[in-house]
């Protein structure tokens, strides 16, 4: 005889109560889940903790540690460099030709004259090389189209992105110097013109053109070198502390480009590897 189908409802249900209550037993006190809400209150607050530590960590700019041996070392000098501040809506800007050509037209600026990423991909070619990574890069000077002339110690880590590095720029202006984290080290600093004693620049309209390979070559191996390059989008470098201008190819580079083949003649001179 077959049993109703409310029968049949019944004992399973009995059964899946006895499942259940089975499993209850065998979970521990730490296994059971916590409430949503609960969760995420905790969630919270382990992430307010964590951003105080990152924030306890980032006021400045780390810093490597560089060789302080006294051997030959290079200088570079970056020249007309596009990095201008202004205020726009209600926040300071580095002024660029890619995000405030609207603004710059209305100042009756030329756009195309502010390239602020020039000097940006320029800096990173410099901090990148094997010259800097053995601590034989002295010093970097940057000046901007403005006269404003500030150094960045060869051991400061630039940010990678040029959004950051836009807002470093902004700040740096505003306080006159960036310190590293922990230290109080000022790692970008604005300063007074130095002196330079032996200086070559480098320009396209150069009637000099020279493999840079053998021109390095030809310097004494006691002396420090210093590279004047320029890191506008058009014109050309005329400063009386130059004392040679050079041209390294027939055809017009870049500037990060013509610091690169600076580096490598370098390395290639000492022995870099």
């Amino acid at each position: 005889m077959v049993r109703p189908y409310k029968v049949m409802g019944q004992k399973r249900k009995k059964k899946e109560k006895y499942d259940r209550e089975e499993e209850s037993e065998q979970l521990d006190e730490n296994d059971i889940p916590q409430s949503p809400k609960k969760a995420k209150t905790e969630g919270s607050e382990l992430d307010k903790e964590n951003a105080e530590q990152v924030i306890d960590e980032m006021p400045g700019i780390p810093i490597v540690p560089a060789d302080t041996g006294k051997k030959p070392g290079v200088i570079f000098i970056l020249e007309k460099a596009s990095l201008e501040i202004g205020k726009v809506g209600k926040s300071y800007q580095l002024l660029s030709s890619d995000e405030h050509a609207n603004y710059l037209m209305k100042n009756k600026r030329n756009p195309a004259e502010y390239r602020p990423d020039i000097a940006f991909q320029a800096i990173q070619t410099i901090l990148d090389s094997r010259v800097n990574k053995i601590g034989r890069l002295k010093a970097l000077y940057v000046r901007t189209q403005q006269g404003i002339l500030f150094q960045i110690k060869p051991h400061a880590r630039m940010p990678r992105t040029y959004k950051r590095f836009s807002g470093l720029m902004v700040q740096l202006l505003q306080k006159l110097h960036i310190t590293a984290a922990g230290k109080g080290e000022k790692l970008l600093r604005v300063i007074k013109n130095p002196w330079f004693c032996w200086t070559s620049g480098f320009s396209h309209s150069s009637e000099k053109l020279v493999d840079m390979y053998d021109y390095v070559g030809t310097v004494d191996n006691d002396m420090d070198l210093v590279f004047v390059v320029g890191a506008m989008a058009h014109g050309k470098i005329d400063k009386d502390y130059v004392e040679d201008y050079l041209s390294i190819s027939e055809f017009p580079m870049s500037a990060a480009y013509c610091i690169s083949i600076i580096t490598t003649a370098v390395e290639r001179k000492w022995k870099i590897l």
